[in-house]
């Protein structure tokens, strides 16, 4: 979750310019993806389908992640991970922060700068602190990118859901999964 948080501030930073209106995702256009091994050798790629996000006139950031959304390719994974990993009744992430305008306000279209970015990532009835080093390019007047310039690194163990990994374990009757993942966040946002 800590790339989560760091990923969803930076998108906050690209997304501030001087005319001072919200800020809202592009849901087709952005992703939050992380990646875990299994049996030690096995590396697989995931992504959420539902992911959201606004950013004030003043800087308020907040993303929201629908973990229920999560896609791994296989359905029977899905269910399972959206039950036991996700907890069907805490199956929202909430990616908040404040953004410092300025850094963001000189961009043009065309250009980009890399950002440093704290943020608070709230999942599975935890709170974690998430810096991150974004990469913000304005796309055009109305629009930027913000994603992750390198991975965010999650513990399991820091997020909570080491026992929903132990039950995953447990129905594919796997040896291992990992407990961290990569994770990279995409966000495009208009105004």
């Amino acid at each position: 979750m800590k790339l989560l948080g760091k990923i969803a501030l930076g998108v906050s930073l690209i997304a501030a310019t001087p005319a001072f209106a919200e800020w809202k995702s592009v849901d087709d256009q952005s992703r939050v993806a992380f990646g875990s091994i299994k049996k030690d050798v096995v590396g697989e790629v995931h992504h959420f389908n539902g992911v959201s996000g606004t950013v004030s006139e003043a800087g308020a950031l907040k993303i929201e992640i629908d973990l229920s959304s999560v896609e791994t390719y296989i359905d029977i994974r899905n269910e399972r991970m959206a039950k036991h990993v996700f907890d069907a009744g805490k199956a929202t992430a909430v990616i908040s922060g404040e953004i410092d305008m300025e850094e963001v306000n000189s961009l043009k279209p065309g250009e980009m700068t890399i950002v440093e970015v704290e943020t608070q990532l709230a999942f599975a009835g935890s709170e974690n602190d998430v810096d991150a080093e974004m990469l913000v390019a304005r796309l055009s007047d109305n629009r930027v990118l913000v994603t992750t310039s390198d991975f965010i690194m999650l513990s399991t163990e820091d997020l909570g859901i080491d026992a929903g990994i132990d039950e995953l374990m447990k129905l594919a009757k796997l040896p291992g999964i990992t407990r961290v993942t990569p994770v990279s966040i995409r966000m495009v946002f208009d105004k």
